[in-house]
């Protein structure tokens, strides 16, 4: 019993300082949305599965990591865009940015059989703008 109460608080304290540290969204200064692009808002609002943070890729390419408590976003040019979050399996998200439009990619954990799994999902704007507020910049440009 005594040893599994030393487990239980050592991945405590390890679960905690794999959340994300920087800025509160409030306090994250955010650049002007260039006219001709949208953006894209990442973020991962629980810190349930805080060990588990894959890559994040937007078409092929990695920008950022599912970050327990944290969130990032990119800019880009109106198109049709995926989204692929992989631990033992790849889970996708695919959708259509607009020019001017803001997007809200939300990242929930599940149950994986031998790790969790970060499932990427659509928010709708009115509700990823409330969700996002209690989240830290994730720098995605630091490993």
């Amino acid at each position: 019993m005594k040893n599994l109460c030393k487990a239980a608080l050592l991945g405590l304290v390890l679960g905690l300082t794999a959340c994300a540290s920087g800025p509160a969204y409030k306090d994250t200064s955010i650049a002007p949305l260039r006219s001709d692009q949208g953006r894209i808002f990442f973020y991962r609002p629980s810190s349930l599965g805080a060990a588990v943070q894959p890559d994040l890729t937007l078409n092929g390419e990695v920008v950022g990591s599912a970050v327990p408590d944290g969130f990032f976003y990119v800019d880009r040019a109106p198109g049709n865009y995926e989204v692929v979050a992989a631990t033992e399996v790849k889970n996708k998200l695919t959708f259509t940015l607009e020019k001017g439009q803001l997007r809200y990619v939300r990242l929930d954990m599940a149950m994986g059989l031998l790790v969790g799994h970060v499932i990427p999902r659509l928010a709708d704007e009115t509700t990823g703008a409330k969700e996002i507020v209690d989240t830290k910049f994730a720098d995605p440009n630091k490993k």
